[in-house]
C-alpha cells in the first residue's frame, strides 16, 4: 500500500482517475460503470484496510480514530450486511467517513479491473508514465480556450493544474497570448484541481520579479511544512502585472483550482467572481486496499501565510457573488467599465460604451434564464 506523496513526479490513470502529483483530478473520459457483486467478506476487507491507512496518514489522526468509530459501529449494527454492489458499497463507506470528517477529498473508489500492486516506494511503470503523458498532451495541459474578447480582456479557460514541468511551454504560450491585453479573465468554473506546482507556476505570471509566498502544505508525515512561492526565473513570458484579473468559480471549482483563486484573492491579485467554491483543502494521496477498491486519502492541509488557516469545508467565498452562468459576462462587464474609465479618445469611449451596453443586455437574459431553471 503506497502513497502518490512519496513520489511527487508520479502520475497515472486508476479507475476513471488521473493521479499527478498529490492530487486526483477527473480524466476527461466517459466513467467506467461497469459492478460486481461483493460478499461479507470482501466488505470487511475493505473497511479494515480503510480504517487501517486512514488511522496511519489521515492528516488529523484525532478526525481518524473518530472515523473508525464511527465505521466499526455501523458495521456492528449490520449497516453495510445488504450491500452487495461494489460500486454501491464505495459510495456508503466514503458517505460514512466524510459524515465525520466533513473531507470532501477523503473518498472511496471502486474498480472493475483489478488494481496494480505497488510497494511503497514504486515508480510508475514506462508504460503508465507514457499514459500520463499522452493524456496530458491530449488535453493541452487542462487549456481549454485561450481568447482575446472584444475590447482588449484576455479570457483563458482551463479545467485543470497538471504537471507543471511537462506544461511549461503551453502555460508560457497562453500568457504570450494574452500579454498586451488590458485585462484578464481565468475561467475555473469546471476546473477540479490538480498539481501545486502548476499553481505556483501560473501565479507567477501574475506578479512581478521579486518572489511572493503563496501557500504551504503541512505533512502528517515526518511533520513537516513545504512552502509554495512564485517562480520569476521560470516565467517564460512578459509578467501580467499592473492589469486587472478576474477568477470565476462555481461550486465545482475545487482543490488546486480553489488555491489558485484563494492566493490570489488573499493577496489581493485578483477579483474573484462566481460562486463559492467545493471546498476542498486536503491533499494527500491514493492507497490501494483490495484487489478492485483503493482510496484518497488526505495526508496534508493547506495553510495560507495571511490567513494562517484555508478553504477547507467553507470554500473561497467570491468577492462578486453571481450564479455561475452569469460569471463570465458580469467580469467582463467589469474589466469593459475599468477599460472606459481610462479610455483617451471619443471613439475608444464610444465602442467600449457600446460593448458594456450589448453585455448588461445579455446578463439581463442570462439573469432570466437562470431564474426561470430555478
Amino acid at each position: 500500500m503506497r502513497s502518490i506523496r512519496s513520489t511527487i513526479a508520479a502520475a497515472f490513470l486508476l479507475s476513471g482517475i488521473i493521479v499527478i502529483g498529490n492530487i486526483v483530478i477527473a480524466a476527461q473520459s466517459p466513467p467506467d460503470s461497469r459492478d460486481m457483486e461483493i460478499d461479507s467478506a470482501a466488505r470487511s476487507a475493505v473497511i479494515d484496510a480503510a480504517l487501517e491507512n486512514i488511522n496511519n496518514s489521515y492528516v488529523f489522526p484525532e478526525v481518524a480514530k473518530q472515523m473508525e468509530k464511527h465505521v466499526r459501529a455501523l458495521q456492528k449494527n449490520g449497516e453495510y450486511d445488504s450491500i452487495s454492489s461494489g460500486r454501491e458499497f464505495a459510495a456508503r463507506l466514503t458517505k460514512d467517513l466524510q459524515s465525520i470528517s466533513k473531507d470532501k477529498h477523503l473518498n472511496l473508489r471502486f474498480s472493475y479491473d483489478p488494481l496494480p500492486v505497488r510497494s511503497r516506494n514504486d515508480r510508475p511503470s514506462e508504460e503508465e508514465i507514457e499514459r500520463r503523458n499522452r493524456f496530458m498532451e491530449r488535453v493541452n495541459y487542462g487549456f481549454e480556450t485561450v481568447q482575446r474578447l472584444e475590447g482588449n480582456v484576455g479570457y483563458i479557460e482551463f479545467r485543470g493544474f497538471f504537471d507543471a514541468e511537462a506544461g511549461a511551454e503551453t502555460v508560457a504560450a497562453a500568457m504570450n497570448f494574452v500579454a498586451n491585453t488590458d485585462a484578464l479573465i481565468f475561467d475555473l468554473r469546471r476546473n477540479g484541481g490538480g498539481s501545486p506546482a502548476m499553481v505556483a507556476l501560473i501565479c507567477s505570471y501574475l506578479f512581478g520579479e521579486e518572489k511572493v509566498h503563496l501557500n504551504d502544505l503541512y505533512w502528517r508525515e515526518g511533520d513537516r511544512t513545504d512552502e509554495f512561492w512564485t517562480m520569476p526565473e521560470k516565467v517564460k513570458a512578459p509578467h501580467y502585472v499592473g492589469k486587472d484579473v478576474y477568477v470565476l468559480t462555481s461550486g465545482r471549482t475545487f482543490s488546486g483550482a480553489e488555491e489558485f483563486s484563494y492566493n490570489l484573492k488573499n493577496l489581493k491579485r485578483a477579483t474573484i467572481v462566481g460562486e463559492t467554491t467545493g471546498g476542498g483543502a486536503h491533499p494527500g494521496g491514493v492507497y490501494r486496499l483490495t484487489d478492485h477498491f483503493n482510496i484518497f486519502i488526505s495526508t496534508g492541509r493547506a495553510i495560507s501565510p495571511i490567513t494562517k488557516t484555508n478553504w477547507e469545508g467553507t470554500g473561497v467565498i467570491p468577492d462578486v457573488p453571481v450564479a455561475k452562468e452569469l460569471a463570465l459576462e458580469t467580469a467582463y462587464k467589469m474589466a469593459l467599465e475599468k477599460s472606459l474609465a481610462k479610455a483617451e479618445t471619443e471613439s475608444d469611449k464610444a465602442a467600449l460604451k457600446q460593448l458594456i451596453h450589448d453585455t448588461e443586455m445579455k446578463l439581463k437574459k442570462q439573469e432570466k434564464a437562470v431564474a426561470s431553471s430555478h
